[in-house]
């Protein structure tokens, strides 16, 4: 496989790569390569769910999304989950269960989220980055539940997580 570097940027890398596919096609592909990331359904003792609402340039909007962010050069997928949990949140968690990982983007995209649930939280002090715009909230599991099924959370690693977490958490439908 060749890869000609189209760009290098602090957090992505694209790539055009020629390869050989299994069934011996050849093909040129543009590749996005990215460190992955960690996702936090944090759940409080009142099976409230912490949302963030947050100014996503890409999309030119605020969306819905729980607690996540990139894993750092030597930081484990975990750790990033703390991490970004306390950073955005303003929240330490106790107990964690891991929830397997997702790809969001496979047909470019390299990148691969870790997602997590947090019970037993602590409330802390959130350290937002200085390009974060993020309203912090809380919601019973049945309106976040409600809100992925009605639209109104569009975010992909979200909704992943709230598949993979809420059958831990106690919610009537």
């Amino acid at each position: 496989m060749a890869v000609k570097e189209i760009y290098r940027g602090r957090l992505i890398d694209v790539g055009l790569e020629t390869l050989q596919l299994p069934d011996g096609v050849h093909l040129e592909l543009e590749i996005v390569r990215h460190p992955g990331g960690a996702v936090v359904l944090a759940a409080n003792a009142d099976n409230e769910v912490c949302l963030l609402r947050q100014f996503r340039h890409a999309v030119g909007d605020k969306i819905w999304e729980l607690p996540a962010g990139t894993i750092d050069a030597g930081e484990s997928p975990a750790d990033t989950a703390r991490r970004e949990l306390q950073e955005e949140a303003g929240v330490r968690a106790s107990v964690w269960r891991d929830l397997g990982s997702v790809w969001p983007t496979p047909g470019f995209c390299d990148e691969v989220l870790h997602l997590y649930l947090a019970q037993e939280l602590e409330v802390t002090t959130a350290r937002h980055n200085r390009d974060e715009l993020i309203e912090i909230h809380w919601f019973p599991i049945e309106t976040v539940l409600s809100m992925a099924r009605s639209n109104e959370i569009r975010d992909a690693k979200t909704l992943a997580a709230l598949f993979r977490g809420s059958a831990f958490l106690k919610h009537h439908t």
